[in-house]
This record gives structure tokens, C-alpha cells and sequence, in this order.
């Protein structure tokens, strides 16, 4: 990487998180409505998406109809929503039709006989037929009671759409269902559902590229029962994998010791050590690097592990205890040194607690010295176990404010930026 010119301006730009209105205005996108009781959240949904300008077409399952009419659907979108393949009236091959003209189709809810459906290859009714036939991607809302989620047949169906590449998830997520149980199986809100439609349409794909993301904190052992840590709950690493996998990049997560569940569609490996995220991060990559396109490095390492772990509890002494802490190695410097072309692209995390000068300049510091392509500066108030941060992007001479909005969101600027990097450098 060659330093940055000491003679250009450095700038520094604000950036609002934007509406994306434009990713949706004028695209075909196709709402199908499957049965179950989260069927009226699809009204919603077909509501925000036509506020953003988008053509909506929606395919009303007969059972869908016992939870929301068709005739709402025609008063919000002006036209009668399609029922059947062989409806009378119906003309063509509207799943053949719909599935080469759309820009995105969603499933919202889709239940657990949807996902069955979809993972058995079945085309016995018009939404299943458009699943396979859709040239464009595929998003599914899933909503069904918690235990019909957790159930090993559901979970082999996921895990088919997951490893068949073809379909996106959009949640469950934990919350009260229909019956009043709480649990993993409640449908994401429309809102979300919007934004990551709207994501997926605005943005540059990252189909195809192979993307590796650390999350977490590392865990250095004294003894069996203590070690040394950090507060970092991983949730932005996280963020980052499940989004870059709605954009169809083949995404490994190495993650320290978190408990935060695994994004569909990504391939996890948990680790302790920083020497274990260390082995972790070499056997994915190579040692030539060319087993991955891209490195986001937002794990919290250990600075620092001790010297001499117990292999027994150390009992309580009234003297005290001195522990002896020695360097851990520096795995994002290590990567960088060991790059000698202009692949894979390369990003760090410097978390601080000093003001936004400060921060930027250190984390421009650690661009150079790690020899990365850009930094991700946020301050610790602001971020650790939080749901939502303010960061920024630091490059040799630029610096973009994102301001304070929920991890997902601020993931999906990290990957912006990322898909523009991949596109410039890589082609």
C-alpha cells in the first residue's frame, strides 16, 4: 500500500444515513402473502413499499386469505392481487412472467409449509412456482409459532434454502407470537423488513465474493476458571456478516466466546485465544491470502494474554496476586504485512475513548502501520454492548461521520463502502 501524498487535502464528510428511497423507487417488486396470523403485517409492508415509489404486485395464497382479503390488497395497490397460476382470467405463465421481470420478491410471512415448499423444490401453487422461476433475489419473512421454527424438520429446510444460495432470511426474531408464547418465531417488523428489501435493492452486490468477518471479544486464560478479557459483545461483527450475506457474499464469521446466535447463510467458527482466532484466521485465508476477497477485522483482540497460565485454580491469598501479561501478536498487522498485491481488501476497527480528532488520527495511524485499505473509528461509549453506534471511516485522507444509528444500518455503510473498494481495486 503506498503512503498517502502529505500535500492533499484531507476531508472530512458528514454523512446522513440515507432514505434510500432511491433503491426502491420505480421497481417491480412482488409481496406473495402466505397463511399465517402475521398475514396482516404484509398490508404494511405493501403500504411502505408503495410510499417509496415501488410497482408492487402481490400473490395472495388461498390460505393467506383467511387471515387478509384480497380486496384490501386491490384498494392499496389499485389491482386485484394474483390467486392462482390457473385462475380464470389469468393469462400466460404469471410465475414464468413475474419471475423474469421482478427486481426483487418477498415472502412475507412465510411460514414453516412455505419453507418446506421452497426447499423441496415444489411448484404446486403460484408462490412456490415464482421461488423457482425468480431471476431476481428472493427475501423471506419467517413467522410461525416457536416451536415449529425450532423443530429439526424446519431447521433441515433453512438449512437447504441456506447451502442452495437462492434465498435471503430476514429474521425470526425473539418475540410474542399469536397464541401469547414467547419465543424465536415471530415475524420481523415491517419497518426491517423494508430497510433490508430496500438494501438489497440499492445497493452493489457482493455476490460471489468471499468475505471473512471477526466479531467478539478473546479470552486469555489465567487458570481454568479466570481469564482476561474485554467488554466487546460482538453484535457489530454479527451485523456485518448477516448483511453481507443478504447481499450473496460467501461469508465466514470467526467469533470469540458470544452467545449471539449464528446469521443464516454464514459459516461460523467460535475461538477463545487470540491465538486461536489467529490459527482460525490463516487456515480460511491461506497463506497466501487467496482464499478469501475481503477481511473486515472487527473483533476485539486482547492486547495482552499471561505469560504463565495455571493449569489448577490459583487458590486466594492474602498477598495478593501479580500477574505477568506479554504482547499478543497483532493479527491484523500480520495480514497486512504479508499483502503484496491489491487483494484481499483489508478493513480494521480502532474503538478509543478519545474525541473525534484523536480518534481519527490514531486510527489513520493504524491504517498505515497495519498497511490496511480503511479503519472503522468508534469511541467505547458509543458502542460497546450497544445496539446502535456512531463510527467513522477513516482512509489516508478522508474521514466519513456516520452518526449514530442501529449496528445493521451502520454495517450496511461499512459494506458500501467495501462493495466500492472491491469494485475499484478488484474489479
Amino acid at each position: 500500500m503506498q503512503p498517502p501524498d502529505p500535500s492533499a487535502p484531507e476531508t472530512s464528510v458528514p454523512v446522513t444515513i440515507p432514505d434510500d428511497r432511491g433503491g426502491v423507487s420505480g421497481r417491480n417488486v412482488v409481496v406473495c402473502v402466505t397463511g399465517s396470523v402475521a398475514a396482516y403485517k404484509a398490508v404494511l409492508v405493501v403500504r411502505r413499499l408503495l410510499a417509496e415509489g415501488a410497482n408492487v404486485t402481490v400473490v395472495l395464497s388461498r390460505s393467506a386469505e383467511q387471515f387478509v382479503g384480497a380486496a384490501t390488497f386491490s384498494g392499496i395497490t389499485g389491482r386485484a392481487p394474483l390467486l392462482d397460476m390457473f385462475a380464470p382470467g389469468t393469462a400466460g405463465e404469471p410465475h414464468v412472467e413475474l419471475g423474469q421481470s421482478s427486481d426483487l420478491v418477498l415472502v412475507v410471512p412465510a411460514t414453516a409449509d412455505a419453507l418446506a415448499r421452497f426447499a423441496a423444490g415444489r411448484a404446486d401453487d403460484l408462490t412456490s412456482a415464482l421461488v423457482l422461476c425468480a431471476r431476481c433475489p428472493v427475501l423471506v419473512a419467517p413467522a410461525m409459532h416457536p416451536s415449529m421454527w425450532h423443530h429439526p424438520a424446519t431447521a433441515r429446510n433453512v438449512a437447504q434454502l441456506v447451502a442452495d444460495g437462492r434465498v435471503g432470511f430476514i429474521g425470526p426474531v425473539e418475540g410474542e407470537v399469536a397464541s401469547g408464547d414467547v419465543g424465536m418465531g415471530r415475524m420481523a417488523e415491517p419497518e426491517e423488513i423494508v430497510a433490508t428489501a430496500t438494501t438489497v435493492l440499492a445497493t452493489a452486490s457482493l455476490r460471489g465474493v468471499r468475505l471473512l468477518v471477526t466479531a467478539g471479544p478473546t479470552a486469555e486464560d489465567i487458570d481454568p476458571v479466570r481469564y482476561v478479557g474485554n467488554r466487546s459483545s460482538g453484535k457489530m461483527g454479527f451485523a456485518i456478516a448477516e448483511r453481507a450475506a443478504l447481499r450473496g457474499a460467501t461469508v465466514t464469521l470467526v467469533a470469540g466466546p458470544v452467545s449471539l446466535p449464528t446469521p443464516l447463510g454464514v459459516a461460523r467458527i467460535d475461538v477463545r485465544s487470540a491465538e486461536a482466532m489467529r490459527t482460525a484466521l490463516w487456515n480460511a485465508m491461506g497463506s497466501d491470502l487467496s482464499g478469501i476477497d475481503a477481511l473486515v477485522m472487527a473483533a476485539a483482540v486482547a492486547d495482552f494474554r499471561p505469560s504463565a497460565p495455571s493449569a489448577e485454580k490459583i487458590r486466594r491469598s492474602p498477598k495478593g496476586l501479580l500477574l505477568e501479561l506479554v504482547p499478543n501478536p497483532d493479527l491484523l498487522a500480520e495480514i497486512g504485512r504479508t499483502r503484496h498485491s491489491r487483494r484481499p481488501i483489508l478493513v480494521g476497527f480502532a474503538l478509543g475513548t478519545e474525541s473525534d480528532e484523536r480518534a481519527v488520527a490514531t486510527a489513520r495511524s493504524k491504517l498505515m502501520e497495519k498497511r490496511v485499505d480503511f479503519v472503522v473509528a468508534n469511541h467505547a461509549d458509543e458502542s460497546i454492548g450497544r445496539d446502535d453506534m456512531r463510527a467513522m471511516l477513516v482512509g489516508a485522507r478522508t474521514c466519513e461521520i456516520l452518526e449514530r444509528a442501529p449496528k445493521r444500518v451502520i454495517a450496511d455503510r461499512i459494506l458500501d463502502r467495501l462493495s466500492a473498494e472491491l469494485s475499484q481495486r478488484l474489479g
